[in-house]
């Protein structure tokens, strides 16, 4: 898988390839980890260091053997091979255990990151003011920025009502959200990020102002349905958020039909697209 200008993992290995796979369900990258080893530590048999290195975590009873998987990536005579990977958070874990001066960068960046967190516990607003200053540093206007924080608000007090109604697991908040998604846009979610060629990036983060309103017009209405008719457990609020949703997409139809034009779209806010090698991915 090639990216062009792509800013996740692989851009702190200054260049060198770093295999990785996208799992479109879980979200994530999944990344060679001897490839990995081998940028960090330049061993001339990456693969049996991370055998040896492996064997010891394994003994110290690391979680991080535990949760190291096997995919097909590409090798070099161009087939395709079953081979360890860790996901993102498994990747900086594989690199605070490497005794190596080349990791120390990556260590020190990770300790920056931790901390920068940290003050946010004791002043939230820091974290406002960050997440401003990324959408203005990435071109965004001022009025969007102010759209964006206001949904964000609306999103929690419909997650705080779902709460209330008896919705726990994180997979429910998720059904409940593709049922207001599928009712106005006809794509769940995750179909919606594919029609816009984006993966891990803010589906919301990547919409017109018309898309965007039109989701929190699914969901501010879901929630003071919720909150008027208090349904209880997933089935009885995933009529709920479908209505809400059916509320959007009436509201989008008078759009349209007033523009002459479609009000989805497929475009997104990046300055590069994803390619990626057909090739069926094997799960252990």
């Amino acid at each position: 898988m090639k990216e062009q200008k792509l800013k996740t993992i692989t851009n702190l290995f200054e260049g060198n390839e770093i295999r990785s796979i996208w799992n479109s369900e879980k979200e994530d990258y999944y990344f060679s980890v001897v490839d990995v080893i081998g940028v960090l530590t330049e061993s001339e048999n990456p693969r049996h260091y991370w055998v040896v290195l492996k064997s010891r975590l394994k003994k110290e009873g690391s979680e991080l053997v535990t949760n190291c998987d096997q995919l097909k990536l590409k090798s070099s005579d161009g087939k395709f091979y079953k081979q360890d990977v860790l996901d993102t958070e498994g990747i900086f874990r594989l690199i605070e255990s490497v005794p190596s001066s080349k990791a120390e960068p990556f260590k020190v960046w990770l300790a920056s990151l931790g901390k920068e967190r940290i003050d946010e516990v004791f002043d939230p607003e820091k974290a406002i003011h960050r997440a401003i200053e990324y959408y203005m540093n990435h071109g965004y206007p001022s009025e969007w920025i102010e759209r964006r924080l206001k949904a964000i608000l609306d999103r929690n007090k419909l997650t705080k009502v779902w709460k209330d109604n008896g919705i726990e697991k994180t997979s429910e908040y998720a059904i409940l959200t593709n049922e207001i998604y599928k009712a106005w846009s006809g794509m769940k979610a995750s179909e919606y990020k594919d029609f816009k060629g984006i993966r891990k990036e803010s589906l919301r983060d990547n919409m017109s102002d018309l898309e965007l309103l039109l989701t929190d017009i699914g969901e501010v209405t879901t929630r003071e349905l919720a909150k008027e008719h208090k349904p209880h457990g997933l089935k009885a609020n995933k009529m709920i958020a479908k209505a809400g949703g059916e509320i959007a997409s009436n509201t989008k139809k008078d759009i349209e039909q007033k523009l002459g034009k479609k009000v989805i779209n497929s475009k997104n806010n990046l300055n590069y697209k994803y390619i990626e090698d057909k090739e069926e991915i094997g799960t252990k």
